[in-house]
């Protein structure tokens, strides 16, 4: 079942998407269910770990403490000497 929305958007965003959607030959109203409809899935699938990832998995031990942010900052201060 249909049902009518009233949108308040941009007005260069909307002149914008129009001509997207008669370029690809889909109407507004369909684009936006679209997009909606991808948005909200519940379905979240795992990403695929490939086997070339997988076999890569554990070869770098790191410290419990090791601070990334540090670790960086330190080097691009390095780097920019």
């Amino acid at each position: 079942m249909d049902k009518k929305l009233t949108l308040s958007l941009n007005e260069k965003i909307i002149e914008r998407a129009k001509h997207y959607a008669k370029s690809n030959n889909v109407s507004l109203s369909k684009l936006i269910e679209s997009y909606l409809s991808t948005l909200t899935k519940r379905e979240k699938k795992e990403p695929e770990i490939t086997p070339l990832v997988e076999s890569l998995s554990g070869v770098i031990s790191i410290e419990d403490d090791f601070d990334v942010k540090d670790s960086y900052t330190q080097y691009l201060m390095e780097k920019y000497k």
